[in-house]
């Protein structure tokens, strides 16, 4: 089974396309993780034994914060990823593209118990091959993916204007169209960016702040994330 996209529609009405991880390099950052944590364990562990009976209660302890905490403080302090998926270049996020919260990540690593039985994660390998997008059982409850991270891409280089909210949604087409626009409004002469507005008349005015090409170099700047 191939890595699928999953298309997510930010609050700006920006289409992000997510990239669910396979349980290929999955396992590898579970691998990388369960390394650190049983180093960890056998580091202190040898310190402790000389404390005795109170020692061994204390790397009990140890072990079961490291198994239960140490996933859920990387994935919501560490930006969606343990060491070993950020060694992997993947990250936990919520199914709608926002950043994984508390509530999601207790949830998601409670039913690892459940993803483990009968033994080795064998309910939760079977579970990803049979999802398309690779979710094992405590993703599908808590409603988060494992993608990998994109590499932070710069914004398109427009024609910079000040940012205007559109005042009704709009269509990817639209929205492609702005953009262009002001991709190549350097290279055009004004009467030329205002002909070229008037044949949107609907986009270019309103009643109210900067009318014409300006407003639609308002909007395709508004489009790429850009703020006042």
């Amino acid at each position: 089974m191939l890595d699928t996209l999953r298309s997510v529609t930010t609050p700006e009405l920006i289409e992000v396309q997510l990239r669910p991880a396979g349980l290929l390099p999955r396992t590898l950052a579970w691998l990388i993780d369960f390394a650190i944590r049983l180093g960890v364990v056998m580091s202190v562990g040898t310190v402790l034994e000389s404390l005795g009976d109170f020692g061994g209660g204390l790397l009990l302890l140890l072990y079961f914060g490291l198994e239960w905490f140490y996933p859920v403080l990387f994935e919501v302090l560490g930006k969606g990823a343990t060491p070993g998926k950020r060694a992997l270049n993947l990250v936990v996020v919520n199914a709608n593209g926002t950043p994984i919260g508390w509530g999601a990540s207790m949830t998601r690593n409670l039913l690892r118990t459940a993803d483990f039985l009968p033994f080795a994660y064998g309910f939760g390998m079977v579970t990803m091959l049979c999802h398309r997008e690779f979710r094992r059982l405590g993703d599908i409850v808590a409603d988060t993916l494992v993608v990998y991270r994109e590499k932070q891409q710069a914004l398109p280089d427009l024609a910079e204007a000040t940012p205007i909210m559109p005042t009704a949604p709009l269509d990817r087409a639209t929205q492609r169209a702005l953009v262009a626009f002001a991709e190549r409004a350097r290279g055009l002469t004004p009467a030329r960016q205002e002909e070229l507005a008037d044949l949107v008349p609907h986009l270019a005015h309103d009643a109210t702040g900067p009318q014409g090409a300006e407003r639609l170099l308002g909007l395709a700047n508004h489009l790429i994330g850009r703020r006042t």
